[in-house]
């Protein structure tokens, strides 16, 4: 029997243990965009909050079910979760609905024909974004824009040199800007997200860049770069988490050779200098707009 899942649903709602793993924030998860239709029995779907991601997800679920196959959909009732059951309407399914520790729960028996499925797949694709001019995917961070820190980030580098990795790199909006100085020697690009990466592939064709799908905190450190640029993540499932930027900090300074340069920036209102000032020998603000702040660090 072959069982997909998505995401992390809370233990409390006893979560497949042998299941297919099939989350892009999951790192070596397949795609659940690659399998075949009809190939599965069952799948658990811890549904993003996302309207557009939402509904692919749930679309490439029910595709790559078998008819009669079983389908959990369960969300946060105020991130997604009291929508569900419309949504799932909407495909033309008979849809069971029960509530459990702030969630709700939905459960579908998948049918012979259904509606809406190739459209909700479509919606939620890779794109060339109109008026970014870069392919990317809704539910990648700032997916259909510039985020308004990265921009003050890239605005504010000086022309980098050496090599360097962009921690979170997102679609590679920093990583083009990064590329633009011809003494960059290398750039390693790392993001949690498999679609950012997929679309940081298309959007940076450079031979000195290079591409990991993997968690940043936790890739192998060697104390050998020049340089690293990031702007890091401080939401973990919709909720402030200072700790995410913390540890971000924690291992520039672990990737960065001595006398190498970090370059950060955060919404004004986190508290990073005290971990900067933990991990690098001297920083200085070189900028403060629109409620983002840029901090360089040196080892």
């Amino acid at each position: 029997m072959t069982t997909l899942l998505y995401g992390r649903p809370p233990a409390v709602f006893d979560p497949p243990g042998d299941a297919v793993q099939t989350s892009p924030l999951i790192p070596g998860s397949t795609p659940l965009e690659s399998l075949a239709e009809g190939s599965a029995d069952a799948a658990m779907i811890y549904a993003p909050p996302g309207v557009l991601e939402r509904r692919h997800a749930l679309a490439l679920a029910l595709r790559a079910l078998k008819p009669g196959g079983r389908l959990d959909a369960l969300a946060p009732k105020d991130k997604g979760g009291s929508r569900l059951k419309k949504e799932l309407e909407a495909f033309g399914l008979e849809v069971g609905e029960s509530a459990k520790a702030h969630h709700r729960r939905c459960v579908v028996l998948r049918p012979e024909t259904m509606t809406g499925l190739d459209a909700a797949i479509e919606a939620g694709a890779p794109r060339l974004v109109p008026g970014l001019d870069a392919w990317s995917q809704p539910g990648i961070f700032a997916w259909d824009r510039v985020d308004a820190g990265t921009l003050l980030l890239a605005q504010t580098l000086p022309p980098l040199k050496g090599a360097g990795a962009d921690l979170g790199c997102g679609y590679g909006a920093l990583a083009t800007v990064v590329l633009g100085s011809p003494a960059v020697t290398a750039l390693r690009l790392i993001d949690l997200d498999r679609r950012a990466i997929e679309a940081a592939r298309r959007n940076v064709e450079d031979p000195r860049a290079s591409f990991d799908w993997a968690d940043a905190r936790a890739v192998e450190t060697a104390a050998d770069l020049d340089f690293v640029v990031m702007n890091p993540p401080f939401h973990d499932g919709g909720a402030e988490d200072r700790r995410l930027g913390q540890a971000f900090i924690r291992q520039a300074a672990a990737l960065l050779k001595k006398g190498g340069v970090l370059w950060l920036v955060a919404n004004r209102h986190l508290p990073y200098e005290a971990d900067i000032t933990a991990a690098f020998k001297r920083s200085q603000p070189l900028a403060d707009k629109g409620g983002y702040k840029v901090i360089e660090a040196v080892k």
